[in-house]
């Protein structure tokens, strides 16, 4: 039933407690309004303090989402051929689950189980519908397993090996730090509640630098901006290094305490003058003493990265060097210091209890979502069955020229459970309708703040729209599954969600939650968690010297690893194509959520690429033409803008758009690579070589 957070008992709408399920480190607490079954209003939880009552544009106008005329409401099988324009006819739930049934036992008898790949990511991040029935199901079938890869696991990766676990600082504690570096990151439209607390550190007096390729919306708004060429973020931050020793500004109490590895660090550092560093990222070295010194002096110094930065064949090795930082200055002493990945590693999730990896049977292969292009080409070890949840590839992954060939194989067969007709659902032989939020059960950690929060569904779900926990524990019976953990309710699951032992969790359980919304991990209040060392490291120090990573046979130490495709690592390539390529969030897409809504398809209006008035003009190429933007592996049409708020030499595209939505029925991805990174196997969306050039087609 709704949970009224006035008295259920008054007359009138019904008040609902929710969370913003999407990929964004915010995680918001909200309140739905529902009146006679149909919410009308929601709005930020005021007394939930990331949030304080503030939902971003997106969100805010959510019910457009949920009450879109264009949802997928019933179970379709397509009539036609696959790809756009794919005609669809409804069928029944029984007839879509036996049809999926019947072909997964085909699959598993002639082909074997690992032919059947599921394809998730982060377009539900509740911990119940991102990954538990669903995990369990795909688990017991002995289906592949997907490496998740594609957003964040190689900064992730590069983290852990400095610091421990996915664990920073408190973004409360930004509003009292003294130097905030935005790092690889636009806050402005993708880290709202933590641009508030910049914000208020501003006006208190802090100094705030965003470091990032180009003028960005919060860039714009800080005191300075560095504009490094794409892919040289761990360059810059040897050359903070370099300038710290030399000039004597490392805390080295904090250092022979609390670290390990800092001679052989400072004799690497030593190698990455500002000179050097000036070259490498197309940079004054003036400006990598200045920042050095601001970094090393204000106190306390704060750093809020985030997976920007990563995207590339360094990426891994970039957030390496960018976490040694704070220990370097002793900035963890202070709540307000130190740095801000992510806080995920802060939450004792279950996932064991949640998705049961015991469930798999043998030794199934694993399938890197980053490379699903190739994956669903490769003749040798076909794909023959795709199920597609949470997830839109045929617009997200990488050259998707070959994910398109993939999916239109004739032998592939595919589903694909969605709220709307994505590029991908144009290719599945069996569409299912998914629920938004505001019609299902969900308890959510954050990888932003540090509390816990529910979700309550407000209203019953649209059509015969499913949950992905029902979804596949409807498919699990099919299977004939009869393991009890199919049998959990999603009341079940949320009560598994979390390692009820772990003292953070104390006092926190599910039936209060679903009640008060959200609570505060029980850490301490303020939160340093560093502030004497401690690290969740095997040596406890911050390892800017990692032996697990000596004993793997790679280098104990971070490093600046320069991109697989720039002038130079690749003069001949440079020579054809000599624009760096990046396609960050476009303000009112997330990834590719919400970029079928009329509101913020107008307020976008078109794909855009936005070059340097030099690089326009070189090209003989002015504001507003439409241009081809290509490579080896393909290209788009946009329409370009020219603007110096993008350096010389690099080409920026506002992303991620639907294809179908596109002028000439192509996106971003079309020019972006396979090749993953360095650490954790990841994407390299930001290693790219491109041209743009007049596109005669129009």
């Amino acid at each position: 039933m709704p949970l009224d957070v006035r008295d259920a008992s008054l007359p009138g709408p019904t008040i609902v407690r929710g969370a913003c399920p999407h990929d964004c480190p915010d995680t918001c607490a909200m309140h739905v309004t529902v009146e006679n079954g149909r919410a009308i209003a929601l709005r930020g939880a005021p007394d939930h303090p990331p949030t304080a009552g503030v939902l971003c544009t997106k969100v805010a106008r959510y019910l457009e989402r949920t009450y879109s005329p264009d949802r997928v409401l019933h179970p379709l099988r397509r009539t036609g051929p696959k790809g756009p324009g794919a005609r669809f006819e409804r069928i029944s739930w029984d007839e879509a689950l036996d049809t999926i049934a019947d072909r997964f036992r085909a699959i598993v008898a002639t082909d074997g189980a690992d032919a059947i790949v599921p394809y998730s990511y982060a377009g539900n991040m509740g911990l119940l519908q991102y990954g538990s029935m669903d995990r369990r199901f795909f688990h017991r079938l002995g289906a592949a397993l997907l490496d998740r890869t594609i957003c964040a696991s190689a900064g992730k990766a590069g983290w852990v090996s400095v610091i421990g676990a996915t664990v920073g600082m408190d973004v409360e504690a930004y509003a009292e730090s003294e130097l905030i570096l935005i790092w690889g990151s636009n806050p402005v439209a993708s880290n709202v509640h933590f641009w508030a607390r910049a914000q208020a550190a501003k006006r208190r007096g802090a100094r705030l630098v965003a470091i990032d390729p180009y003028r960005s919306a919060t860039a714009d708004k800080c005191h300075e901006h560095v504009a490094v060429m794409p892919g040289t973020d761990a360059a810059l931050a040897f050359g903070l290094m370099h300038v710290l020793i030399r000039d004597g500004l490392v805390d080295q109490d904090y250092v022979a305490r609390y670290t390990v590895g800092y001679d052989a660090l400072a004799a690497r550092a030593a190698t990455f003058t500002p000179s050097r560093v000036a070259t490498l990222c197309g940079i004054e070295a003036s400006t990598v003493e200045r920042l050095a010194h601001d970094y090393g002096t204000r106190n306390p110094a704060a750093i809020r990265l985030n997976y920007g930065m990563q995207r590339h064949a360094g990426g891994g090795n970039a957030v390496r060097a960018v976490a040694c930082l704070p220990a370097l200055v002793g900035a963890w002493r202070h709540p307000a210091g130190g740095a801000l990945l992510s806080s995920s590693g802060t939450f004792p999730v279950d996932g064991a209890a949640l998705e049961r990896p015991d469930l798999i049977r043998g030794t199934p292969r694993t399938v890197n979502m980053s490379a699903i292009g190739d994956a669903l080409n490769d003749a040798a070890h076909p794909i023959k069955a795709l199920f597609v949840y949470n997830s839109n590839p045929l617009a997200v992954a990488p050259e998707s020229a070959k994910v398109e060939r993939g999916l239109a194989r004739d032998d592939l067969f595919c589903v694909v459970h969605e709220i709307f007709r994505t590029d991908t659902a144009d290719y599945a032989d069996i569409l299912l309708p998914a629920t938004t939020h505001l019609e299902n059960t969900d308890i959510h950690n954050s990888y932003g703040h540090l509390y816990v929060t529910a979700n309550n569904p407000s209203i019953a779900p649209r059509g015969e729209a499913l949950a992905n926990t029902e979804l596949f524990r409807r498919l699990a019976a099919r299977m004939g599954f009869d393991e009890p953990c199919f049998a959990d309710s999603d009341d079940d699951l949320a009560r598994q969600a979390f390692r009820r032992d772990d003292p953070r969790m104390a006092g926190i359980d599910w039936d209060r939650l679903k009640q008060q919304g959200h609570a505060r991990l029980n850490v301490p209040t303020p939160y340093a968690p560093f502030a004497e060392g401690n690290f969740p490291t095997r040596s406890g120090r911050c390892e800017f010297h990692s032996a697990t990573l000596a004993a793997q046979g790679a280098d104990p130490l971070p490093d600046y690893v320069p991109p697989r495709e720039s002038a130079a690592t690749a003069p001949a390539l440079a020579r054809r194509y000599p624009l760096a390529f990046i396609s960050p969030p476009a303000r009112n897409f997330l990834n590719s959520s919400f970029a079928n809504l009329p509101t913020f398809l107008a307020e976008e209006r078109e794909p855009r690429v936005w070059l340097h008035p030099d690089d326009a003009a070189s090209r003989a190429l002015s504001e507003g033409d439409r241009v081809r933007v290509h490579n080896d592996r393909g290209a788009f049409a946009a329409r370009l803008h020219v603007t110096d708020r993008v350096k010389p030499g690099v080409a920026v595209a506002p992303s991620i758009w639907w294809r179908k939505l596109s002028p000439d029925g192509r996106n971003a991805n079309q020019v972006t690579g396979q090749a993953l990174t360095d650490m954790g196997r990841a994407a390299t969306f930001y290693d790219c070589l491109v041209e743009v050039a007049a596109d005669t087609a129009t």
